[in-house]
């Protein structure tokens, strides 16, 4: 399984609003019918006065990765109403390689 990491999301907002927003704005691969889709996961927590937010998307592989996210599948898959939320982001994701899932 491959899983699709995407840090440092800063919001000025309250947690309830960022979650709110975060399923207004961020719609779910799964929505998309997406071969391979497995989940997302969103954590959180505050920080220096922000919340900051990791998103994880779990895919079957890193096919079903660049079907999600087009050809550069490093880039951060950011719709503009969830640019307008975000105080900063990282422009690019991470991807693993699941080895251990118990």
């Amino acid at each position: 399984m491959e899983e699709r990491d995407w840090e440092r999301r800063r919001f000025g907002h309250s947690p309830v609003l960022v979650e709110h927003g975060y399923q207004e704005i961020f719609p779910s691969p799964n929505s998309r019918r997406l071969a391979g889709f497995r989940g997302i996961t969103l954590h959180r927590r505050e920080h220096d006065g922000e919340v900051e937010c990791v998103t994880l998307v779990r895919f079957d592989n890193l096919d079903a990765v660049k079907a999600f996210a087009d050809p550069d599948h490093e880039l951060a898959v950011v719709p503009p109403r969830a640019r307008a939320l975000l105080k900063r982001f990282d422009p690019r994701a991470a991807h693993y390689t699941t080895t251990v899932n118990d």
